[in-house]
């Protein structure tokens, strides 16, 4: 199973806001931002606090992706 948070970068494209916007408003760090443009896995605490911020719900900035087999 893999993350995917392309709903998330499309919901701040809608917006009209920048990862680094995201940023000052979450407080997180730019080490967290980085992990989820490359799809990888971070603390549910984190996206709670995107979807507080941006009045969502998870299933709005991400999806689960099940791996495909051979």
């Amino acid at each position: 199973m893999a993350a995917s948070y392309k709903k998330l970068w499309k919901l701040l494209i809608d917006r009209d806001m920048k990862k680094k916007d995201l940023r000052a408003l979450t407080g997180l760090s730019s080490s967290t931002i980085a992990k989820m443009t490359k799809n990888e896995t971070v603390s549910t605490d984190v996206l709670v606090k995107i979807c507080g911020v941006l009045g969502c719900d998870v299933g709005d900035i991400m999806e689960v992706i099940p791996d495909t087999q051979d």
